[in-house]
């Protein structure tokens, strides 16, 4: 039975980077309701055949609605491969998806090593 919900979302430059992380693990995320913004999801459906749910796209509101997700506790992890070098029109908006998983406590990996450590720990939970 699936009960956590994972959201998977990258940005641009840190797209492929999330694909192969979730081949790497993609034995574990097929065990999991999977959502992600509508760019990423769809290429790690077309690309690993996972069943991501598209929810929106990032710089329209994306974040902001993945933020409410979590106020309504229907997302339990978040895996959000940032590109912090490259500057973002909606910052604001990654700021509110980070700080309200912050204050929910909901597990948020924003890089690989953490986004395995959550994985890891999503296996023996």
């Amino acid at each position: 039975m699936k009960t956590t919900t994972i959201a998977l979302i990258a940005h641009n430059q840190k797209k492929t980077d999330l694909l192969n992380w979730a081949k790497t693990h993609r034995e574990e995320l097929v065990k999991h309701e999977l959502i992600g913004t509508s760019n990423t999801s769809k290429l790690l459906n077309d690309m690993l055949e996972l069943n991501v749910k598209p929810f929106g796209h990032g710089p329209s509101g994306g974040d902001i609605l993945l933020a409410a997700k979590m106020l309504q506790h229907e997302v339990q992890k978040v895996i959000f491969f940032i590109d912090a070098e490259t500057p973002h029109g909606h910052e604001h908006d990654i700021q509110t998806l980070i700080r309200t998983a912050v204050i929910n406590n909901i597990p948020i990996a924003l890089n690989r090593a953490t986004a395995d450590l959550v994985i890891l720990e999503t296996q023996e939970g």
